[in-house]
């Protein structure tokens, strides 16, 4: 599955102002609370600011700089928000602690007191006697383990009263499921369906009881029939609902390798959310239309079916769809036959599918149009979607073939299904759902119009659609055993889009997007709150499975294995994974299967397992210390856990000093630096905490590790070592590689947050940017600068802001100057253009804005979109929508238009916005699926939360309607992880920090416990001291 658009990485600095001091509870106009008009204007919102003043903690009223007192006029202007909501628990606190302890009616005398005291004593005794004679014991949550016996489960009680006869989370392997008979009738007026379904059921152990998994059905009916006899038994079904299980209790017990078939008939209703079967509704005609379509991965296909809902669990289906006659049904297998059945029906039947597991089924019924074609081996890929965008179907269509093709000649295994359906749903969570043979994607990740399309979103499509095909073998055909190495799924499947494109389309130049992949999986990685990518303990409850859809299961995954692929070399890791495939095909893996059927090829002299081992069963990743002694010729290194989070105390007594890497370190020196030339490009297996490298090599004056950065670690260069190569890279920047040279930005202002360099030695890093013309090192350095601008301006430091922005325009302003507003220019050329000119315009530089201004009039004047440069569009619709009359506009544009690449930049304007009225109302809207869709919500709170109009906005719209979220997305959802991390790492300060930790404590849902929450706040304290450190040395730099 693809997660969906990932958003910038999580910032650091992460800020926000200081949160304020009141003298008195200010009014408050609660949006969550007042009832809502549908539907609600822009302009109808009635905002009245939280706070009517501000004080920076720390300061007297008196004690604030002009620029200070400045900006305190502004945030009254812009209504921000500075409640302190834990007021009134520390009133109600401190009234408690302060109670008087006067005589009176409820005093004690002296003797009283005496014989309640000696009661008490003769009742502890009493019980410290019978627990000293009970029998040794152990109490755990799972019951009592007395010592030389079994573990004794306390086991749970069914919905009606009675015992339910499985305790644990996880399903018994004593029953498993060897086929699916399943028949679903969806009435997409009623919003309900009916269904029906045979499981084919084979013994493994003996065993009195059949469980499996059920949520939100009302199972009418239930027989269990054994093969042989042939004759059904009506049974009762017990239901377990925190657990989402069901239970059969039989009697005589099932023996071992007798079969069965379990027959239930049921109900539901279409979901209102984004999982299960779900409805969907879009515009067609002026009339609202609605469609039914699933979402299963990973706890959800027990909301459509009762089954065995564990991805180990693999079995056949045989599906039946009945619907309406202008309907049509799709599947994982192409339709063997329809048949008429009652009340002007059909019934679709489809070809038995190849042995699966539960997530992977799926089912969509609406009225859609197609466009198709063959492959050369009688694969017919077709590509779906709603009536009125059949012209943006055909380019994915075109990718979806050429990309299939190469997976099957490279992974040397043919795509087993007949056909491959890519269909574009309304409503959609994640970006897009590798079902087998049936991918469901979101409009904007497939759907694609060239004339006014940005080379972006064509890049965007196509990683999209390459991530999905690679699931066909990776996920599909060979499936992680359980969600503790879901890695093995999406971190293969991130590797080979890019992989893909690369030899595919190689125009898309995606290599510098998975640079920015690697940089976002290390900038998690270095968190105390990260995971490792294969962890046997913690990932049980639901929301555990769902936080392990992240940036390392997906990036780090990718990261890793492009590491192993440049040290192994490409054939022999080729050679490796068609093994992989071949040794699991149609089964379930772990971690450890990958590394064992790589060790197999031919001429690996590596001990792969122990070696990548190291980096999926540890958190984190290494900083390598580099040393070059020059006089003795020889490099000392050095490894070490790098986290962000400075450690006071010795490193040798942190828990972290016992984390060993194998790391494939590469590099090159002075004296053959020719990246053109493979003798230059030298190998070296670190697997000690130090170690020393004896250079053939004389006169070497530096050295430069971890080659185009594909490696999954970062560099400290001390001494000599640092002084010659950024020496180097001051006079003669191309000697190194533009993915090399984005690595020194990258890890200089890394290392600086952590405290291992100073801000003012990273900042030095930027100087030769002046003669810098390449998108990667560019890209990278605008949004280290520009975090540390948003830190000093949201700390209201508007000086030091402006000294920032100067700074930043001082060496980039040239380069902005000489950008045309067209679309010339190669996609690397066309990307840096609109990265440039954003910036630009953001912060009114130049004639960046009036140029913008321009086109927007231009646009409104002609309502000719053609007329645009399609890649300059969203920073267009930014500046045009800064004012209310062009911000209604673009409201307009978005309601009229069926192209959801455009819609999205339009979305982005809008959730720009300074106007508090609208940017809230903005946010409701979607919430509440008007005009805007709900699926979109993560995307607004998240583009406001980077503005300084909004990001106060986007923390009080979460606080105030979390629980109306957590209904719309599961709790520890991709969309839950980013509303939070976006949100709430905005702050640095204590007392916010205070306030984000408190807001999740008082939460009953579990909240303080997702690891989200957990990386917010190490955001909010890495902002907290980065602005303690490094101040100082900023304003004296700048």
């Amino acid at each position: 599955m693809d997660s969906g658009f990932q958003s910038d990485r999580a910032q650091l600095p992460r800020n926000m102002i200081e949160n304020s001091m009141f003298e008195e509870e200010p009014d408050v106009v609660d949006l969550a609370k007042e009832p809502r008009l549908h539907p609600l204007e822009p302009d109808d919102v009635e905002y009245e600011p939280h706070s009517s003043r501000l004080l920076v903690r720390g300061l007297g009223e008196h004690d604030l700089e002009d620029d200070e007192e400045d900006y305190e006029s502004s945030a009254r202007l812009l209504g921000m928000s500075f409640m302190n909501r834990s007021s009134n628990h520390r009133n109600n606190m401190s009234g408690a602690y302060n109670q008087e302890t006067s005589g009176g009616p409820c005093s004690l005398s002296s003797a009283r007191t005496v014989l309640v005291g000696a009661f008490v004593v003769v009742i502890i005794l009493s019980i410290a006697m019978v627990v000293y004679f009970l029998p040794k014991c152990t109490f755990t949550k799972e019951g009592c383990h007395k010592k030389n016996t079994t573990l004794t489960l306390i086991y749970p009680l069914a919905s009606n009263g009675q015992v339910f006869p499985w305790p644990k989370m996880r399903l018994p392997n004593a029953v498993v499921p060897v086929h699916y008979d399943l028949t679903l009738h969806p009435n997409l007026t009623t919003l309900n369906f009916a269904g029906s379904v045979q499981i084919s059921l084979l013994v493994k152990e003996d065993t009195n009881n059949i469980t499996l998994h059920s949520s939100g059905l009302k199972i009418v009916k239930a027989t269990l029939t054994p093969k042989v006899s042939s004759q059904p038994k009506d049974v009762q079904i017990l239901e377990y609902l925190q657990h989402q299980q069901i239970a059969i209790k039989v009697n005589p017990m099932l023996l071992k390798g007798d079969t069965y078939i379990l027959n239930l008939e049921y109900s539901g209703n279409l979901s209102d959310g984004f999982s299960g079967f779900y409805k969907s509704c879009y515009q067609d005609k002026n009339k609202t239309r609605i469609l039914a379509a699933t979402q299963f991965e990973p706890l959800s296909a027990r909301n459509a079916f009762p089954c065995f809902d564990e991805p180990a669990f693999k079995a056949t289906f045989s599906i039946k769809i009945i619907r309406e006659a202008d309907h049509i049904s799709l599947s994982n297998m192409q339709k063997d036959v329809t048949t008429s059945v009652a009340d002007g029906l059909f019934e679709d039947t489809f070809v038995k599918s190849v042995k699966m597991s539960t997530y992977l089924v799926a089912f969509i019924v609406a009225e859609l149009k197609n466009v198709s074609q063959e492959t050369a081996n009688g694969i017919k890929v077709s590509v779906y979607a709603v009536p009125d965008k059949m012209d943006q179907m055909h380019y994915a269509l075109e990718a979806a073939v050429m990309l299939l093709k190469f997976y099957e000649d490279f992974f040397n295994i043919s795509y087993p299904l007949k056909k491959l359906d890519l269909v574009a749903v309304p409503d959609f969570e994640a970006g897009a759902m590798e079902n087998w043979g049936l991918i469901t994607f979101r409009e904007i990740t497939l759907l694609y119009r060239e004339e006014t399309a940005s080379i972006l979103e064509k890049q965007i499509i196509s990683m999209v659609i390459a991530h999905e095909l690679a699931h066909q073998w990776f996920g599909n055909l060979v499936t992680m055993e359980w969600w503790n190495d879901l890695w093995l799924n999406e971190g293969f499947a991130t590797f080979m889009e890019f992989f893909s494109l690369e030899k595919v389309f190689p125009e898309l130049q995606v290599a510098d997007q998975f640079l920015k992949t690697r940089f976002q999986a290390m900038e998690k990685d270095s968190l105390n709150s990260s995971h490792a990518l294969s962890t046997s303990t913690s990932v049980k409850t639901a929301e555990q499975i769902e936080e392990m859809f992240d940036s390392i299961s997906y990036e780090k995954g990718a990261s890793i294995l492009l590491m192993l692929k440049d040290f192994l070399g490409e054939t022999v890791f080729q050679q490796g994974i068609k093994r992989y495939l071949n040794e699991h095909k149609y089964g379930n893996t772990k971690t450890e299967d990958l590394w064992n059927s790589i060790t197999k090829v031919k001429n690996v002299d590596l001990n792969v397992k122990e070696m990548m081992k190291t980096w999926t069963q540890q958190t984190g990743f290494p900083v390598v210390t580099v040393t070059l002694d020059t006089t003795a010729n020889k490099i000392h290194l050095h490894q070490e856990r790098f986290l962000r989070i400075s450690i006071s105390q010795d490193p040798s007594s942190s828990p972290d000093s016992s984390y060993l890497w194998h790391i494939p370190l590469t590099y090159i020196t002075s004296s053959c630096s020719n990246y053109s030339q493979p003798k230059c490009i030298k190998t070296w297996l670190l697997k000690n905490k130090t170690d020393i490298i004896y250079l053939k090599e004389q006169n070497v004056t530096w050295v430069k590790f971890n080659m185009n950065m594909n490696g999954y670690y970062i560099v400290h260069y001390e001494g000599n070592a640092s002084k010659e190569l950024f020496g180097l890279l001051q006079t003669n920047h191309l000697a190194f590689s533009d993915h090399d040279r984005a690595g020194f930005i990258n890890n200089a202002f890394v290392l600086a947050s952590a405290g291992k360099i100073t801000v003012r030695q990273a900042l030095y890093m930027t100087k030769y940017m002046n003669n810098e013309n390449s998108t990667a090192p560019i890209s990278e350095a605008l949004l280290q600068l520009g975090r540390i601008y948003w830190l000093v301006q949201k700390r209201g430091m508007l000086s030091l802001a402006g000294r920032m922005k100067r700074y930043i325009f001082g060496i980039f302003g040239n380069l902005i100057d000489r950008q045309t507003w067209s679309n010339n220019g190669s996609l690397s050329e066309r990307q840096l253009r609109s990265i440039l000119l954003d910036v630009a315009c953001d912060h009114n530089f130049g004639n960046c804005t009036q140029n913008a201004q321009d086109l927007f009039s231009m646009w409104k004047e002609t309502n000719n979109m053609t007329n645009l440069p399609s890649d300059l569009t969203t920073t267009i619709y930014s500046v045009g929508g800064r004012d209310a009359e062009g911000w209604i506009f673009i409201l307009q544009a978005y309601n009229n238009l069926q192209l959801e690449t455009e819609k999205i930049k339009m979305l982005r304007a809008m959730a720009k916005s300074s106007n508090a009225p609208k940017l809230i109302w903005l946010m409701y809207e979607s919430l509440h699926h008007g005009v805007i869709r709900t699926q979109d919500l993560p995307f607004i709170l998240d583009t406001a939360s980077k503005t300084l109009a909004g990001y106060l906005f986007a923390w009080d719209f979460v606080k105030e309607n979390w629980d109306n979220l957590v209904k719309k997305f599961h709790l520890g959802s991709y969309p839950i992880q980013s509303i939070i991390i976006g949100t709430a790492s905005q702050f640095s300060t204590k007392s916010h920090k205070f306030e984000v930790q408190t807001f999740f404590e008082s939460l009953t849902d579990k909240g303080m416990q997702l690891q989200a929450v957990q990386e917010a706040l190490e955001n909010i304290q890495l902002n907290i001291q980065w602005m303690d450190k490094n101040l100082k040395n900023l304003e004296v730099w700048l």
